[in-house]
């Protein structure tokens, strides 16, 4: 039988886009671009809402 589960809501803050890399305008020795990733921080990186703690506690998780 399967399972329902609901979608977690996406993060407004990124839009389900955490990650991103982003080029410094360098290249390193072997001649790629350098680049630095930068994760969303309201969602550490997952792209989808934390839930706060104080919902989780009436939640009973």
């Amino acid at each position: 039988m399967p399972q329902h589960t609901r979608p977690r809501p996406i993060c407004p803050n990124c839009d389900g886009f955490a990650a991103v890399a982003i080029t410094t305008g360098q290249r390193t020795d072997d001649g790629q671009r350098q680049t630095l990733t930068a994760t969303c921080r309201p969602c550490h990186g997952t792209g989808h809402r934390i839930l706060a703690p104080a919902a989780l506690a009436r939640a009973g998780k």
